[in-house]
């Protein structure tokens, strides 16, 4: 008799062990999974291919329409702009239920063509062009990165101009400083219709009494001390006492001024150094 009461004990102990872990199990399923992208959402201007089973008759290679709609046979016009894939092979499977021309269609829709969801990369990067959204989570970081990165003669600054809630949005990244300074936030999704520009890199030119005039680029933060490192520093007859900077003022004219030689450089400005007088 003992030995059947453990047993049965053993036997409710193990059930009551199954039933918590299937239960734990079931509410962490039924939680939204993280890290998962968004479905794809037809747009208009896209190819697509609709299939159904058993139905060949039906099969057509069709784009959609600005308004979001298409044309297919036996039901008509059908509105799948917006929708998912999978949302879209529901509306067509019902119209043709509904219809009652097939009893349980099977439909299936592949995109041929991204053509209504791209996003344009231009300027200071190394494949600019028009790009498609294959999801709906993609961020500024990621297109850059699809147009083939910011090229050697592009800034480290990039500008969004696109549309959030009707309203137009412009609005200039620091990539850099994304990562630098952790500020991940502000890698934002970008959108369909949005258009990212990268400007030509901050310059500053120099010239007269250094090693090597010309033109280069502004680093984050440069002083003018530093700018005359990278042009190989001075001559032999030139001389810190004698440099003077030429930079445009608020009201568009060139004034010159003898700078601090820790004074920050501004983009385009334009260093001559003089030789000394004796």
């Amino acid at each position: 008799m003992n030995v059947q009461r453990n047993f049965l004990r053993m036997v409710f102990l193990c059930a009551s062990a199954l039933a918590v872990h299937f239960q734990a199990y079931a509410q962490v399923d039924s939680k939204p999974q993280q890290g998962l992208q968004p479905e794809y959402q037809i747009g208009a201007g896209d190819n697509i291919r609709i299939t159904v089973f058993q139905n060949p008759d039906l099969t057509l290679e069709t784009r959609v329409t600005e308004n979001g709609a298409i044309s297919y046979p036996l039901i008509g016009s059908v509105r799948i702009g917006g929708l998912t894939i999978s949302a879209a092979e529901a509306v067509i499977a019902k119209a043709l239920k509904d219809s009652n021309f097939i009893q349980e269609p099977q439909v299936n829709i592949s995109l041929l063509a991204n053509r209504g969801n791209q996003v344009s990369v231009l300027g200071a990067v190394n494949r600019p062009g028009r790009f498609p959204l294959e999801t709906f989570n993609t961020r500024i970081s990621e297109m850059i990165s699809i147009a083939g990165g910011i090229s050697a003669g592009g800034a480290d600054t990039v500008i969004l101009l696109g549309t959030r809630g009707g309203k137009p949005l412009r609005k200039e990244f620091d990539i850099p400083r994304m990562f630098l300074d952790n500020h991940l936030g502000d890698d934002i999704v970008v959108a369909a219709g949005d258009l990212i520009y990268v400007d030509r890199q901050p310059l500053y030119y120099i010239y007269g009494e250094v090693q090597r005039a010309g033109s280069f680029r502004i680093e984050r933060g440069m002083t003018i001390r530093q700018a005359l490192a990278q042009a190989g520093g001075l001559t032999q007859r030139g001389t810190e006492w004698r440099l003077r900077v030429y930079r445009r003022g608020a009201g568009g004219q060139v004034e010159s001024s003898s700078p601090d030689l820790g004074a920050t450089l501004q983009p385009n400005d334009v260093l001559y150094v003089l030789d000394s007088l004796f």
